[in-house]
């Protein structure tokens, strides 16, 4: 079995290495992001002049990594290795990217922050506000860290602003009673956890026609977890939501325009304003909504953050992950999560350093499984300075995860300039033609603004 294992890491670190070939950026999307204030770059560090005996983290709700009782016992490990302390903020996607952006406008920031490429090298480390960290980068690092998870770290001037600790595939989940109730299992392929966009259609009609209800909603209330409206959109006929070269946005292509039009026409389908990602998986896990388009493997181990057992609704009801519906019924491609550190640059060299030991202890050491294990996600390394990280869960759901989720990984667009005002374009958007607003002229409006800002 360990052997088996061993080989289906091979072949996952290939596939992503596949993927990666055709998009400088990086096979990976994740969660919501905004724009860095307008203000000034740092000045560049002096060198280092000594250690710092306390350090500031600010950290995302990525997986466990949101829960404070589990992280400080990485923190306190880290502390007694190094007699480092760290003060530890738990940020929400409601509003931490306010708080960090009034902290920075404010000199406030933390020396560290936890999440991801779009928003430490596309947003803040664009702007000048974080440590380059690539000197932290031997050869070792460069073959243990997979390709997928190491590039869109990295900016096109080579720049790293981003260390990354874990990676993920974003998918959706359906209520697997609910479908099996009125039949609707006969609609999806639960091997391959593939289905048609025809059969997705005839699904929903199916668990609308029983329960009466929305069984699956297109959230618009803001920007938290739209790699699942994005990703749905996409994939049902086949739409782009950047072009190639990620130099501008394409939410007008056909493709996407029918998929748009299709959701609209179905009884069971509701473009809710009212709803953010995370609004969305509570409702699903409460058995309100029969689908989730905002969910991965952290989910599918602790629905909902509920501590009631692995892939269960609060009422026990099965939930089953998913690709997104395609065409042809072939797996679709995913957006994916890259989460890691990095350092505000706040002038302070004893600081910075300090930081980087930080890093080193969480992504690089033998407490890497620990940190890793913690966010319930994989690896973005084989090893680290010798322990095997390919064989972290002795679990089969996350085994059969990566197997059937990761290969999936599509096109890294996250890191297109004007990617924080673009994701304020694109719930508005869809907010807007959810209460009627004419589809092409919206479409072509929130696009414009998005490509105004890529161009900017």
């Amino acid at each position: 079995m360990k052997k088996t294992h061993r080989i289906l890491a091979l072949l996952l670190s290939l596939c992503l290495v596949v993927s990666l070939a055709a998009c400088s950026g990086g096979t990976g999307a994740g969660t919501p992001e905004t724009s860095a204030p307008e203000t000034s770059a740092p000045e560049t560090t002096a060198p280092s002049t000594g250690d710092a005996t306390s350090i500031s983290l600010w950290v995302y709700p990525v997986g466990g990594w949101g829960d404070e009782t589990k992280v400080k016992a990485l923190t306190d490990a880290f502390t007694a290795e190094t007699g480092i302390s760290v003060k530890v903020e738990y940020l929400a996607y409601a509003d931490g990217d306010d708080k960090v952006n009034t902290a920075i406008t404010a000199g406030n920031q933390p020396d560290l922050i936890l999440e991801g490429p779009e928003r430490l090298v596309a947003n803040w480390g664009a702007n000048g506000y974080l440590v380059d960290l690539a000197d932290m980068l031997d050869d070792t690092d460069k073959s243990e860290i997979i390709p997928a998870a190491l590039a869109p770290c990295i900016n096109a001037e080579g720049k790293m602003y981003e260390y990354p600790m874990c990676m993920t595939a974003h998918c959706m989940a359906i209520n697997l009673d609910a479908f099996k109730a009125v039949g609707a299992d006969q609609y999806i392929d639960l091997e391959t956890r593939t289905w048609s966009t025809d059969n997705f259609i005839k699904a929903v009609e199916a668990l609308y026609a029983e329960f009466g209800s929305t069984v699956g909603a297109v959230y618009c209330g803001g920007q938290g977890g739209d790699q699942g409206t994005r990703a749905l959109i996409n994939n049902m006929y086949g739409g782009t939501f950047t072009n190639a070269d990620h130099t501008a946005y394409t939410w007008d292509d056909p493709k996407n325009i029918q998929a748009i039009e299709q959701l609209l026409s179905m009884d069971g389908i509701a473009f809710d304003a009212s709803l953010q990602g995370g609004d969305e998986i509570a409702k699903f896990y409460q058995g309100a909504l029969k689908m989730a388009f905002c969910w991965n493997s952290a989910q599918q181990l602790n629905p909902n953050s509920a501590d009631t057992g692995e892939g269960k609704t609060v009422t026990g009801e099965e939930i089953v992950y998913m690709n997104f519906p395609t065409a042809d019924g072939s797996p679709a491609e995913l957006c994916g999560g890259i989460w890691g550190f990095g350092i505000f640059d706040k002038g302070d060299a004893t600081k910075i350093e300090a930081a980087k030991k930080f890093i080193k202890f969480m992504c690089d050491s033998p407490s890497t499984a620990d940190a890793v294990s913690t966010s319930t996600f994989f690896a973005a390394r084989t090893s680290a300075e010798g322990t095997d990280l390919t064989k972290l869960f002795d679990n089969e759901m996350m085994n059969d995860y990566a197997a059937l989720m990761l290969p999936n990984l599509g096109d890294y667009y996250n890191v297109i300039k004007g990617w924080a005002a673009a994701r304020t374009e694109w719930w508005n958007m869809l907010q807007e033609i959810g209460n009627g607003a004419d589809m092409t002229e919206t479409i072509a409006t929130h696009m414009a603004n998005a490509n105004a800002a890529a161009a900017g």
